[in-house]
């Protein structure tokens, strides 16, 4: 599976945040790898875990820096499969330097033209290039 597959695979499960209390998410990891679509490997499934618990232990620094840098969208405005787009591309940006930012924000946009609304890959790119500085 490539890192699109992977990114793709993260992307889904920590959308199941929006939908589930806390307690409730190490089931949901447990469920979504054993249901999952595609066939993982053993270290695809680590890779994917491993990175939805480092973003899911950022969420809150997450939107209050997306509720700092959007204007009139707070993190409660925006569109559930937008949010957790942004959520992923932003900690990539910020917290994963194995991820480049430009490709950060190239595979957001590419996620919300699939899972997102019909304008979500321009707001999705308006937002992410004011974390382009990573700053």
């Amino acid at each position: 599976m490539g890192r699109r597959e992977l990114r793709e695979q993260i992307f889904k499960l920590l959308f199941r945040v929006e939908f589930h209390e806390k307690e409730d998410m190490p089931e949901q990891l447990v469920l979504f790898l054993e249901e999952a679509e595609e066939e993982m490997t053993e270290q695809e499934e680590r890779y994917i875990a491993g990175k939805y618990e480092k973003i899911k232990e950022k969420l809150s620094e997450l939107d209050d820096l997306l509720n700092s840098r959007t204007e009139k969208w707070t993190t409660d405005r925006i569109g559930k499969a937008e949010l957790t787009i942004l959520r992923l591309a932003v900690y990539e940006i910020l917290f994963d330097e194995e991820v480049p930012v430009g490709v950060a924000i190239n595979e957001a946009v590419e996620l919300a033209k699939k899972f997102g609304q019909d304008s979500a890959k321009a707001f999705v790119n308006g937002v992410l290039a004011k974390f382009a500085d990573k700053g």
